[in-house]
C-alpha cells in the first residue's frame, strides 16, 4: 500500500483559544501511532490537554520543540499514512468531533500526578512512566465494558495502555464487573496527600474552598495518616515550582520561579478584572444554625445513598440561585453600551490546587435541587484535582461562588471573575453569642462577602440581593428536602 506524508496542525481546542504551548512529545519519529492515541501534551491558558492523532500512521518529523508556543492552525509535526486512507489534501485538520475528542481528555502535564486508579493503589513504577495516562479511546472502551484499567497490562510506550490492550483483555474474558476505584469525594484527604479542592489555595486570591466545614473532623482515608483540620489544606510537603537560582555563591539573596502558562493566565485575568471593573464590596452576617442542624441530620444518610459528602456549599448555591431568580441583574455582564442579562444561571465554582486555580461551571444550576448541586460540586472538584476537566467545563459561567471558610477566614474581598458582574464568598461558620429577643444565645454564624461591578450594580440592589440570600439560608428547617 502506498504511503504519503501529511502535516498535523494545532487544533482549536476552544473558541477563544488562539495558541498553545507544546509541553511534551509523547511520540518520537518512527513510532507507530493509532488513531485517537495522544501524540503530545499541550498547555493552554485554561487547562492542560493531550492532542490525539486523527489518523493511523507513523510519526515523522517533530516541527515544534517542547516549550514552544504555537498558534492554532500551524503545523506541529509530520506523519506518514496510507494514501488510500486519506483525502488528497496535504494537511489534516481535525473535525469538530475530533476536536471534541481532544477536549475530552484533559490531564495535568506533570508526570507525578496520578490517575484515579493509580491513587487507589499508591504505586508508581518508574519503569512505566506512561502507565497511568489513558487516551480518550481507551477510557471510552474501559467505560463501555466496565473495566478497571489498573488490571490491564499496557504494551505501548512507557507502559501505556492502548486500544488493542483493552480489546485483547476483553477477548480473553477479562473481568467486566470490575470498576475503577472510586476517587475520594470532596472534603476527604487521601493517603497520598491529595487535598480537597480549595480555590486559590495559598495564592492570596481571597477565594475559598469547596469544603465549608472547619469545625468538623473529617475521617482519614488511612488510620495511620494524620488529618489536618484547620489552616490551608495542603499536603505536608506542597509541590514547589521549578526554581532557577540567580548566581551561585553563598551570598545569593534571591531566586527565580518560572511563571507557568496557567499562572500567567491567572495574573492576566486578575489584572484585567481589577483594572477594568470598578470593584465595590459589601458583607452581611447570616445565622446558619438551622442549616447546620439540617445538614447534620441528613449527611450520613446522604453519604450512604449518594457516596459523596453533603456540603454546606450545595445549600448555599441553592440559596444564591433562588436569589438570582429574584434579582436577575446579578447574572449579567457589562458590554459598554448595554448590560447583557444572562437567562441561564451557570454558577462558576472557584476550585484550586496547590499550583493553580480553575473555575469550573455548574451549567443550569437553577434546574438542580440541593442533591444535584452536591453531585456537581463533588464531580467538578474531583475532576479539578485529577486534572481531567474538559474545556467545556470552564466556559459559560455567569456568577461565581466560592468558600474561604476552610481557611478560617471570616472576612474577605474577592476579585470578580471577569467579565461577570459579581462574586460571592462564604466565610467560616463560627459559634457566637448573639442577642435574640433581648436574650443572649449561642448561634452558628457566617459572613457572606459580595464583590460587585459598580458599573452594573449599586448598593441598593446588591444589598437586597444579599438580604434575599440571607433569608434563603436562614429559611432552612429540619423539614427541608434536598431532593
Amino acid at each position: 500500500m502506498s504511503m504519503k506524508w501529511i502535516e498535523v496542525i494545532m487544533p482549536q481546542l476552544a473558541e477563544s483559544l488562539v495558541s498553545a504551548t507544546i509541553a511534551k512529545w509523547l511520540k518520537k519519529p518512527g513510532d507507530p501511532v493509532e488513531q485517537y492515541e495522544p501524540i503530545c501534551e499541550v498547555i493552554t491558558d485554561k487547562v492542560n490537554a493531550e492532542i490525539p492523532s486523527t489518523v493511523d500512521g507513523i510519526m515523522g518529523d517533530l516541527l515544534v520543540e517542547e516549550g514552544t508556543t504555537i498558534a492554532v492552525g500551524e503545523a506541529i509535526c509530520r506523519m506518514q499514512v496510507a494514501a488510500s486512507d486519506e483525502e488528497t489534501s496535504e494537511q489534516v485538520t481535525p473535525t469538530t468531533h475530533q476536536q471534541n475528542e481532544a477536549q475530552g481528555h484533559v490531564q495535568q502535564h506533570t508526570s507525578h500526578t496520578p490517575a484515579a486508579g493509580a491513587a487507589s493503589t499508591g504505586v508508581h513504577d518508574p519503569n512505566q512512566p506512561m502507565r497511568n495516562r489513558y487516551s480518550p479511546a481507551v477510557q471510552s472502551l474501559a467505560a463501555e465494558h466496565g473495566l478497571n484499567l489498573q488490571h490491564i497490562q499496557g504494551s505501548g510506550a512507557g507502559g501505556r495502555i492502548t486500544r488493542k490492550d483493552v480489546l485483547a483483555f476483553v477477548a480473553q474474558g477479562g473481568n467486566t464487573s470490575a470498576v475503577p476505584a472510586q476517587s475520594p469525594v470532596a472534603g476527604q484527604h487521601t493517603p497520598s496527600g491529595v487535598p480537597s479542592s480549595s480555590p486559590f489555595s495559598g495564592m492570596n486570591r481571597n477565594v475559598g474552598d469547596t469544603r465549608l466545614s472547619t469545625a468538623e473532623s473529617i475521617p482519614a482515608a488511612d488510620a495511620g495518616v494524620p488529618v489536618r483540620h484547620s489552616g490551608i489544606h495542603l499536603t505536608e510537603s506542597p509541590k514547589i515550582p521549578p526554581i532557577e537560582v540567580e548566581g551561585g555563591g553563598q551570598g545569593r539573596s534571591e531566586y527565580f520561579i518560572d511563571v507557568t502558562p496557567v499562572r500567567n493566565a491567572i495574573a492576566r485575568n486578575m489584572r484585567q478584572s481589577v483594572s477594568e471593573i470598578p470593584h465595590a464590596w459589601t458583607m452581611i452576617e447570616v445565622d446558619v444554625t438551622n442549616l447546620v442542624m439540617l445538614r447534620n441530620k441528613l449527611k450520613d444518610e446522604f453519604k450512604r445513598k449518594e457516596g459523596i459528602n453533603l456540603t454546606y456549599l450545595s445549600f448555599m448555591m441553592k440559596g444564591v440561585v433562588n436569589a438570582i431568580k429574584d434579582y436577575p441583574i446579578m447574572n449579567s455582564v457589562w458590554a459598554v453600551d448595554k448590560i447583557i442579562v444572562k437567562r441561564d444561571i451557570n454558577l462558576s465554582m472557584a476550585v484550586g490546587t496547590e499550583d493553580s486555580v480553575l473555575t469550573p461551571v455548574i451549567k443550569h444550576a437553577d434546574q438542580r435541587n440541593i442533591a444535584g448541586l452536591a453531585r456537581e460540586i463533588d464531580d467538578l472538584a474531583r475532576k479539578t484535582r485529577e486534572g481531567t476537566l474538559k474545556l467545556d467545563h470552564m466556559q459559560g459561567g455567569t456568577f461565581t461562588v466560592n468558600n474561604t471558610g476552610s481557611f478560617g477566614s471570616i472576612l474577605s474581598q474577592p476579585i470578580i471573575n471577569y467579565p461577570q458582574a459579581a462574586i460571592l464568598t462564604f466565610e467560616s461558620i463560627v459559634k457566637k453569642p448573639v442577642v435574640i429577643n433581648d436574650m443572649i444565645a449561642v448561634r452558628s454564624m457566617a459572613n457572606l462577602c459580595l464583590s460587585l461591578d459598580h458599573r452594573i450594580l449599586d448598593g441598593v440592589i446588591s444589598g437586597r440581593f444579599l438580604q434575599r440570600v440571607k433569608e434563603n439560608l436562614e429559611g432552612y428547617t429540619m423539614e427541608s428536602k434536598v431532593y
